[in-house]
């Protein structure tokens, strides 16, 4: 029951990112109005608001006029579920694994906004660096927590200058900056550099073939997704990453 209560608590955020999502980009308010159909503007009613099961028992339809629903509400709900029992099972039912959760669900919000309006809002980037600063098991480890994104932030800010100075345009954004700072709060500096250069390979396929498409637009490939996998992956699998450091480097 533990487990179902956790998965269930992280598909309800999960929704909640949902309307993020959906709102922030388009400067709305996230409270008002209440959840209505994007296509008849209805009011939906509570049990139209069930997460993941609303979508199932509509079919994936508007209750009203029939509408279809992005398969999107379904997935990142399913994803936010996942990552609060996956969180849990790595460390524990804490209260730094709910907010390390809350990172990654704010992030996976941030990675579908980022695929589908190539825009990173400040409100959600700085709450996910927040949380992933805060996010800790002593005061000591906050202070640790935000060193280590404060190297992050600098370390890529620096590397920004000397990319745009080299290529002669904007080389990476702000928003890459909070997230390298977020990397570093959350798996500290030695494995936020592993993650960094795995979310280069993981984006490797996508960037070949982006390049091959003439629309400018359509070749601009949103970086984030891959930053926020490779930082789940290097999360998941630490011990592995950090016995093979040890193995290489000594």
């Amino acid at each position: 029951m533990e487990w179902l209560f956790i998965f269930i608590l992280g598909a309800a955020i999960g929704s909640f990112m949902n309307v993020l999502i959906v709102r922030t980009p388009r400067d709305e308010s996230v409270s008002f109005p209440a959840s209505h159909c994007m296509s008849c503007n209805t009011p939906l009613r509570a049990w139209h608001n069930v997460p993941i099961l609303s979508w199932l028992f509509l079919r994936g339809k508007c209750g009203f006029c029939g509408e279809k629903i992005s398969v999107q509400y379904p997935i990142v709900e399913t994803l936010a579920g996942l990552i609060f029992i996956f969180t849990a099972l790595k460390l524990g039912v804490t209260f730094q694994a709910f907010g390390i959760a809350l990172v990654f669900t704010l992030l996976l919000s941030l990675s579908v906004i980022d695929f589908y309006y190539k825009m990173v809002p400040d409100s959600l980037n700085l709450s996910a660096l927040t949380f992933a600063i805060l996010s800790a098991t002593s005061l000591g480890q906050v202070g640790y927590n935000f060193t280590n994104a404060l190297l992050f932030a600098g370390g890529f800010t620096l590397l920004r200058f000397y990319l745009s100075y080299a290529i002669k345009k904007e080389a990476m954004g702000e928003a890459d900056i909070m997230i390298a700072a977020t990397m570093g709060a959350i798996l500290g500096v030695k494995l936020a550099l592993v993650a960094i250069f795995l979310s280069a390979l993981l984006a490797l396929p996508a960037l070949l073939l982006t390049q091959n498409k003439e629309d400018e637009n359509s070749q601009q490939l949103p970086f984030i997704p891959f930053l926020a996998m490779a930082t789940w992956i290097v999360l998941m699998f630490d011990t592995y990453v950090t016995a093979y450091l040890v193995g290489l480097y000594g």
